[in-house]
């Protein structure tokens, strides 16, 4: 039995080895991604406490075609952007960035909402502003190398950051549509509010999926670490 349990604990130790010098790499690159991260948000037009995304004042549309202009030239920065970026990072910002343009559609659209405006600009900035965390953790999810991943299993850490946020923005969501309900505005409008609501309800829904999938990957050593 001695005989069996010196080799493990020797494949245990170089395995860890490996894994804590993958996961450096992985902490660097983390690093990397966040600035990159900020950049693009500064650059995507959207406001946050922290001033990493925009940090000027939305221009306020008229009407619901104003809104769709403004998303459509929004969402063509975003491509911009993502085409410098490398395909793990293009994963990322490909689904996150739905809910940055019904952030902006939001934020353009307070005028239009009569009492409720400044409510729902105030809940989609809360909400932009959780796009950064979501955003890192999703990038620690797709940096983890397959090594680590097939020894050690999923990134429970980022998978737990993620199902934090999910949660917090589903109650944003459920909010936004109480008052929606309380908005004395066309049906035009209503329509436009729903449909962004229903973007950034999706967007958990897929994020709460991914943070599970990534618990439920334990990897062949990741029970040891239970």
């Amino acid at each position: 039995m001695k005989k069996l349990l010196i080799p493990v604990m020797a494949l245990l130790l170089i395995t860890s080895v490996f894994a804590a010098q993958g996961d450096g790499l992985m902490s660097n690159n983390a690093g990397d991604d966040t600035q990159n991260t900020e950049q693009v948000q500064t650059q995507a037009g959207l406001e946050t406490q922290t001033c990493a995304g925009y940090c000027g004042e939305v221009v306020q549309a008229q009407n619901t075609e104003q809104v769709r202009t403004m998303q459509q030239e929004q969402e063509q920065l975003m491509n911009q952007e993502m085409a410098n970026m490398g395909s793990a990072e293009q994963k990322v910002y490909q689904n996150q960035n739905q809910v940055r343009l019904a952030v902006h559609a939001l934020l353009s659209m307070e005028n239009m909402t009569g009492g409720i405006g400044s409510q729902i600009s105030t809940i989609a900035k809360q909400f932009n502003n959780s796009i950064q965390n979501t955003v890192r953790a999703e990038e620690k999810i797709q940096a983890r190398n397959a090594f680590s991943r097939f020894l050690f299993g999923g990134d429970a850490d980022a998978a737990t950051e993620l199902e934090t946020e999910v949660v917090q923005n589903q109650n944003r969501i459920q909010e936004m549509n109480q008052l929606m309900e309380q908005c004395e505005c066309d049906e035009e409008v209503k329509a436009m509010l729903q449909e962004q609501i229903q973007t950034m309800e999706q967007e958990q829904t897929r994020l709460q999926e991914l943070a599970q999938s990534e618990k439920q990957n334990k990897g062949i050593f990741g029970w040891l670490f239970k």
